[in-house]
């Protein structure tokens, strides 16, 4: 702390990221990165941009990476946002449109970057408990609010909200935003994007760091009516008009293109996680349901935490949350290879005995 702080500074509680541990020989389950690398057409295009033009800006706009997403989706593109990664967008979008008079509401078991960022803008929330299967129940948001935010599928947990829930929930609350934060849509659950033309307070983000295999690129966006999308600019513009690089335009856009290969490697991380879990309920583990490139388990006679331990002393690092306590034994375990995936089961077996 320093007296030269501002206000605001002493008050924050800030995020923290997962772990990227230094280890060697590391089977890395923790922080829910695509066990596949980009698509090869990615990385041409990255050796391609290393060229004399980084002299040069690049487009404020992302005017080619804009008509590529724009395009994949159905939309036009002055429906699209995008950012240095999805969390940058998800900033933009709590400070250009859910900050209101009335509170904001979002899953009491969510990510934990919503309140960080409540707390950064000044935004009243209301936490919304999620039912006793760790569910989301869009009835439970018929309340009066200043907008809502929740991940489709939830994080930690993995489950997905069907679509017609979600419609449910926007044809009841008309009057604020809705955002859906669909970081892991790709992996099985429906996403909301098919909703925006039909419903002008949608706000849809997604990210490339999952599965586009993007994580270290840093690009995501947001899709919704152009209106909401100008407020975000606004926002942008008086932040940082670069948000994204040469290279990591030029990635993404190699990304979006390359359909097939998205859809090969999301297929894989799909096939892998149903045998884990089918593994793992074999080691009387109790999985939640997941549409997500991760499963949240836990045991049924042991402690989370221990396990985790035991887990990183075999150096496999899995994601154990201390907070809130209803979460405090399961574990979050991200999709891995098929390679991984038993490498994580033998040693749980191992330390199960």
């Amino acid at each position: 702390m320093s007296k030269f702080w501002s206000d605001v500074v002493s008050k924050l509680n800030p995020y923290v990221p997962g772990e990227q541990p230094k280890i060697t020989n590391l089977v890395k389950l923790n922080t829910n990165e695509n066990p596949y690398g980009p698509s090869p057409k990615v990385l041409a295009a990255l050796q391609a941009e290393a060229a004399e033009t980084l002299r040069l800006y690049p487009d404020p706009n992302s005017d080619k990476l804009k008509e590529a997403i724009a395009q994949y989706h159905g939309l036009s593109a002055n429906q699209v946002f995008v950012g240095n990664g999805s969390d940058e967008v998800l900033a933009h979008v709590f400070q250009a449109l859910l900050k209101h008079d009335r509170p904001l509401l979002f899953p009491d078991i969510t990510y934990s970057f919503y309140p960080v960022y409540c707390d950064l803008y000044d935004i009243e929330s209301e936490l919304v408990p999620l039912n006793a299967h760790f569910e989301i129940g869009v009835d439970d948001y018929d309340k009066p609010n200043g907008g809502i935010i929740f991940p489709n599928p939830n994080a930690p947990t993995g489950i997905p909200l069907a679509l017609a829930q979600i419609e449910q929930l926007l044809k009841t609350n008309t009057e604020s935003v809705v955002v859906i934060d669909e970081a892991y849509v790709d992996f099985g659950t429906e996403s909301a994007v098919k909703l925006i033309n039909r419903h002008p307070n949608l706000v849809v983000t997604h990210t490339f760091s999952k599965g586009r295999s993007l994580a270290g690129l840093r690009v995501g966006y947001a899709l919704g009516h152009k209106d909401l999308i100008e407020a975000l600019i606004r926002v942008k513009d008086s932040f940082n008009s670069y948000p994204i690089d040469r290279f990591a335009e030029a990635g993404a856009v190699a990304a979006m293109q390359d359909k097939a290969y998205f859809e090969e490697t999301s297929a894989k991380v799909i096939a892998t996680r149903e045998n884990l879990v089918r593994d793992l309920t074999a080691l009387n583990f109790e999985v939640l349901p997941s549409g997500a490139n991760f499963v949240f388990a836990k045991h049924t006679r042991r402690d989370g935490a221990d396990l985790a331990a035991k887990l990183r002393e075999k150096n496999i690092v899995v994601r154990h949350f201390k907070q809130p306590l209803r979460i405090a034994n399961y574990l979050r375990i991200t999709i891995g290879t098929d390679t991984q995936s038993k490498q994580l089961i033998n040693a749980l077996a191992e330390i199960l005995k």
